[in-house]
């Protein structure tokens, strides 16, 4: 019987890609290694990080029941942000780390350790994308301007915790979930108390999904001397993520609380019913889980995309009521 021809991987395909996406099949060839190194062949991490924004977006809404075309701005700009700073924060990770990802199975071919292009270029293209986010950046108030730029802290720091702590997963939430507290500064033009509750429990929740995606690496982490969450907790992983899925959902209902306090019944219940939906949604990654399957870790940590929306069409609901 003759063999079922298969179609060959792209040219530079990195191995955790989505398969089939637009970057390695329709974009012109020589911006695939450029793309790639922003990783819009990955979107989830775009997701991520777009999340928290429209979050706090929403929770801003609730807080003071106001709501204006300038707000559909916000939405659409906290989008495009996303989409440029974690390419901008991808591109930095890369650089840093060419030479941790060159003795990972898993990211040794990406751009930089496979040769696609140099450091230097990747530079330019992290600068490039980085001046085009602060241009839409300058379209806020200045409260928001300021936090927006204040992100830059974490963001620069994050590719070099893995070097000092086992909780590097903290930098890394603390650098995703800015956005909660910067759509929320746009929306209202103050950072109120909610909004540092929000925030707290994104980072939270980023302990919750990125120790899951770091179990896939836990094996080469351990012969390079790179820190991690997963190889923190080891076989004890679930139990601690247990308490992250409690401490995220707990958090964020007190956020639901403190901005929603003085609307509606109706409303602040629905409300309220968006933490308790994302925790159900972590439950059932949680029966799933096998933290020495890579590939079922990776599908746990994609399904987080949808577990951030689920409280967002909550929060959406309950500004009508």
């Amino acid at each position: 019987m003759a063999a079922t021809p298969t179609t060959p991987e792209p040219q530079g395909q990195v191995s955790d890609a989505v398969k089939g996406n637009w970057v390695d099949h329709l974009a012109p060839a020589w911006s695939r290694p450029y793309l790639r190194l922003s990783r819009a062949d990955r979107p989830i991490g775009t997701w991520l990080l777009l999340l928290p924004c429209w979050l706090g977006l929403g929770l801003a809404m609730l807080f003071d029941g106001r709501a204006s075309l300038f707000d559909l701005w916000i939405f659409i700009a906290c989008a495009a942000g996303a989409f440029l700073m974690r390419g901008a924060g991808c591109t930095w990770n890369d650089i840093t780390d060419r030479e941790f990802d060159a003795q990972v199975e898993r990211t040794r071919s990406r751009p930089i350790p496979s040769g696609q292009v140099t450091a230097k270029q990747a530079a330019v293209w992290m600068v490039l994308q980085a001046l085009i986010a602060f241009a839409i950046l300058l379209t806020f108030n200045l409260n928001a301007i300021l936090l927006g730029i204040l992100s830059l802290l974490p963001v620069v720091v994050y590719p070099f915790a893995k070097r000092f702590t086992w909780w590097p997963q903290v930098f890394l939430g603390l650098a995703f979930n800015w956005g909660a507290l910067l759509a929320w500064t746009a929306h209202t033009g103050t950072l109120n108390a909610p909004a540092i509750v929000l925030y707290v429990a994104g980072i939270v929740w980023t302990l919750y999904y990125d120790t899951i995606y770091a179990h896939q690496d836990t094996e080469d982490d351990a012969l390079i001397g790179v820190k991690s969450t997963a190889r923190l907790f080891g076989d004890n992983s679930p139990q601690w993520l247990q308490g992250f899925l409690i401490a995220t959902v707990a958090l964020m209902g007190l956020a639901v609380i403190l901005a929603a306090i003085d609307r509606s019944p109706a409303s602040l219940a629905v409300a309220l019913l968006g933490p308790l939906a994302m925790g159900w949604h972590m439950q059932w990654q949680m029966r799933r889980l096998d933290i020495a399957n890579p590939h079922i870790c990776m599908i746990l940590f994609r399904a987080n995309r949808d577990t951030g929306l689920i409280p967002l069409l909550f929060f959406a609901v309950a500004w009508f009521l």
